[in-house]
This record gives C-alpha cells, structure tokens and sequence, in this order.
C-alpha cells in the first residue's frame, strides 16, 4: 500500500475514533505509519484528506443503503421508499461515528470555502446516485425530476438521521414517515381546496 492509500485508510480510521474536529495531522501521521510531508504530498492539506475519506465514507454507505433498497427485484417504490428509511434507522449506531464527523464539518464549511466546496460535492454525488436509484424504481421520469424527487429523499434522510443521532426515543420511525407520506402525498396532489 502507498502513502496516498495509507493516509485514507488511516484518515477513515480517525474519523471513526475521534472525528472530524479533533482529528489532528499527527494522528493521520500516527493512523497511517507515514509522515507529515506526505499529507502535503498527496492532499495539499489535512482537510483535504479528511474530506476525501469521510466522501469515500459516504459513498460505500450509500451503496450499502442502494442494496438493501434493491434487495426485493418485485417491491413497489413506495416499498423501496420505506426499506431506505428502515436501512438508515437500523443502521444509525453502526455509523454514528461518521455521521457525527459529517456534523462537524458541516460546522466548520460555512467559513471554509474549500471544505464547503468538497461537502457539496459530497451532496451532487449523492443525488447522482439516488437518482439513479429512482429512476430504475420508476418508470418514465425525466433526469430532472429524478434529481428533483432525490433532493427530496436525501432531505428526508438527513432530517430522519439527526433526529435518530439526538433523540432516538422520540424520534420519527419510518413506520411514522410512511404513515404521514400517505396521508399527506393524496392531500397534497388532490386538486380539491383544502376544508378549513
């Protein structure tokens, strides 16, 4: 292995141990078995590292979710919807430790260009690939409005995730979310005016 893979494996393990803010260059050193100059070498910065590994985080999450999603070939969107939702509750311990080195950079991206310039790219992949995931569960949808309905989806999971991270007792079920998606998708896409 590398310096370049090294210092991702060790990245990914520090995000897992001690996260994104108190993660430092001399445990990435530490973590990786290399040296301090190779973090400039191959990432120009210790930021840029973290972020490269907490994308490759993501991205091996979110391909976990898409095969639990995929796991049943006959299920309905709507089924897929609630499997997602049910993948991400069950899984909020496992990956609790990613999920709160996420939270940390958000906190950090608002006055770090470069950081909010990576975490968005996180989010436009995100939605490339849950779009994906739409459009091969629904026949006939445009790009556009498969990207528009995983925008959707990924608020969704990302409010449901919070609540479940601070709150896990009060805390939306997905059993919650399908019940309010069904009451309130036919209200909101009925042409009748609302009663008062």
């Amino acid at each position: 292995m590398g310096h370049r893979e090294a210092l991702l494996d060790g990245a990914r393990r520090c995000l897992m141990e001690r996260g994104y803010a108190r993660t430092t260059a001399r445990d990435l050193v530490a973590a990786s078995g290399t040296n301090l100059a190779s973090i400039g070498y191959h990432f120009g910065s210790k930021e840029a590292l973290l972020n490269e590994a907490l994308q490759q985080c993501f991205d091996e999450y979110i391909e976990q979710i898409t095969r639990i999603v995929f796991a049943d070939p006959s299920a309905t969107p709507l089924q897929r919807v609630r499997a997602s939702w049910e993948a991400l509750v069950s899984m909020v311990e496992q990956h609790r430790p990613l999920k709160v080195a996420f939270v940390e950079a958000l906190a950090q991206a608002e006055r770090v260009p470069e950081l909010r310039a990576q975490l968005a790219e996180c989010y436009e992949r995100a939605r490339t690939t849950v779009a994906t995931v739409v459009r091969a569960s629904v026949d006939g949808l445009s790009d556009s409005t498969a990207r528009q309905v995983a925008s959707f989806l990924i608020a969704v999971c990302h409010g449901l995730q919070m609540q479940w991270l601070l709150d896990p007792q009060r805390a939306p079920t997905p059993h919650d979310l399908m019940a309010a998606l069904e009451v309130a998708l036919p209200a909101a896409l009925s042409t009748r005016p609302a009663s008062p």
